[in-house]
């Protein structure tokens, strides 16, 4: 059976859109921030206090943003040389059972989060009072979106479907073995 190409649903387009949002904010503000107190510290040789805070919290949203990108560009790590070495209908079905277990593996770990907000809430920054739960909400929010994904590509793998890339995207080939 020859596989269909689709592209991007609504769902896939969304996350790239929140992602690509966080990664660029949270890019931008880190880099002000550091390059003020950077600027502050040699112009007058004080700092902002709360400075370092900002972008310990922001750093993670960065990282979960790229990685999310990554797995919904089909650029994340994978062993594939013993999975292309055998039939499609068998590859299909391994498809089929990774991407589920991913995809509970994930859920799995949201749920472990969520369970842990509360307690982390009451953990705070020195300076700004910031809970710690902004930072579990980050990785909470990008396991879910990992784990969506994962259930979208078990389910495409289900109906024999392909998402169609885009070979003129950075890293498109890299990512594609």
């Amino acid at each position: 059976m020859t596989p269909v190409i689709v592209k991007r649903n609504a769902l896939e387009r969304a996350i790239v859109v929140i992602c690509s949002s966080v990664l660029w904010v949270t890019m931008v503000l880190i880099f002000l921030i550091l390059t003020a107190n950077t600027l502050l510290r040699y112009a007058s040789g004080t700092s902002l206090q709360w400075s370092n805070e900002i972008p310990e919290l922001l750093f993670p949203w960065l990282v979960m943003s790229g990685v999310v990108l990554a797995a919904e560009k089909g650029a994340h790590i994978a062993t594939v040389f013993l999975v292309e070495a055998v039939k499609a209908s068998t590859k299909r079905g391994i498809e089929i059972i990774s991407w589920s277990a991913v995809a509970v593996m994930y859920a799995v770990l949201v749920r472990a989060t969520w369970n842990m907000l509360e307690i982390v809430h009451d953990e705070r920054t020195p300076i700004l009072l910031i809970p710690t739960s902004v930072t579990y909400g980050c990785l909470m929010a990008g396991m879910l979106m990992l784990a969506l994904l994962a259930l979208l590509s078990a389910y495409r793998a289900l109906r024999g479907v392909q998402v169609a890339r885009d070979d003129s995207e950075p890293g498109a080939q890299a990512a594609q073995g």
